[in-house]
């Protein structure tokens, strides 16, 4: 059962659950140490807009895909093995032929420390010149992909600010999805690193403002909606230590004054207090039911925070697809993206059946 803020297209009738559009990065991750000092790392794959799709494979078990693209070598085919061990089809990767040593095209590289205490997070990408970066409209044809029949589209602010001409794909790629009666959702996802050397913040805004009319579901953070929608959120403090879910509130009504084509908006509240114990919570709105509040949970413990906002993303997007409400969903968010960053790397390792019994109010005894 979809839930009653919108519509999908029939499962039966569609070859895809999920499909997203972005970077899939390989991931380096020194563990408890640090990247300047470590002597060896753990390797896998990430991507905000992958995240969300293998999330929905993985722990919810929908079919799911990846549009992308990656340079043909070793480090290519080691991140398509990762994408294949999460469930995701791959027929729809580009291949760039690789030159040799990456002048022409290369495959991008996350340097990720999870921090801990008061020694925060840090990432750290080497993603210029990639293969996806270099995408350009009429590269990939969408319509072929969403008359095989997809369900939901995801994208967002990290594709969009890869290259000049990667908000135009996203932008041809979500014309397609509304023709063939595609839901589509965008995480606004700011990356201040990724922008600041082609305009800063006002490109942010000015891209982001010109995606944001095809989205039927926008998901962002704290300080996402501020520096990719001008969108500012009262009383929020610079640190976004001080979260009022009112505020969050107010700025959601006047972002779906402005976008009459926002259906659903999901937003994460994270109190940082250090980079191992947050405050977590999350709100949503829909036309349809109003405003929604997860169960709040002030000083969760983290391990690794990193792919927790992709995480709430394809919780509510399960539970937009399948169960009856607007709670529900966002319950299912939140309390995804929790048990998330109990483990480390980019993407899930939770099971269905914990998800359901955490945002029903499940506890972290021993399961015997």
């Amino acid at each position: 059962m979809s839930n009653a803020a919108l519509t999908l297209l029939p499962e039966k009738d569609c070859q895809y659950d999920i499909i997203s559009l972005g970077e899939v990065m390989l991931r380096l991750d020194p563990g408890d140490r640090r990247i300047r000092t470590t002597r060896s790392f753990d390797a896998w794959e990430g991507g905000g807009e992958y995240n969300v799709a293998r999330g929905l494979r993985r722990v919810f078990g929908k079919r799911g895909g990846i549009v992308t693209a990656f340079a043909d070598n070793e480090v290519g085919r080691l991140v398509e093995d990762f994408i294949l061990q999460g469930g995701l089809d791959t027929s729809n990767i580009i291949w760039r032929k690789y030159d040799g040593i990456g002048r022409e095209v290369r495959n991008g590289l996350n340097f990720t420390e999870r921090g801990f205490g008061v020694r925060g997070a840090i990432g750290l990408s080497d993603r210029g010149n990639t293969a996806i970066s270099q995408m350009k409209p009429g590269d990939f044809d969408f319509d072929a992909l969403f008359a095989k029949g997809v369900r939901w589209f995801h994208t967002g602010g990290i594709f969009a600010a890869l290259s000049g001409s990667t908000a135009d794909v996203a932008e041809e790629a979500m014309k397609a999805a509304k023709k063939h009666g595609t839901i589509i959702s965008y995480d606004l996802n700011y990356r201040p690193s990724l922008w600041k050397s082609i305009g800063g913040e006002a490109r942010a805004q000015e891209v982001n403002k010109r995606l944001a009319s095809f989205v039927d579901v926008m998901i962002g953070n704290e300080e996402d909606f501020t520096a990719s929608l001008g969108l500012e959120v009262e009383g929020a403090d610079d640190h976004l230590t001080n979260l009022d879910t009112s505020s969050f509130r107010k700025m959601i009504e006047k972002a779906a004054d402005i976008y009459p084509n926002f259906k659903v908006v999901g937003t994460t509240l994270r109190g940082v207090k250090t980079a191992t114990v947050n405050d977590w919570g999350a709100v949503a709105w829909s036309r349809n039911e109003g405003f929604v509040e997860a169960t709040h949970r002030p000083d969760m413990e983290i391990y690794d925070r990193v792919g927790g906002g992709d995480s709430f993303a394809s919780g509510l997007i399960y539970g937009l697809m399948e169960l009856d409400t607007l709670q529900q969903a966002v319950d299912f968010g939140a309390a995804h993206a929790a048990i998330a960053m109990t483990t480390p790397g980019d993407t899930s390792t939770a099971t269905l059946a914990e998800v359901t019994k955490l945002a029903g109010g499940g506890s972290a005894r021993v399961d015997r």
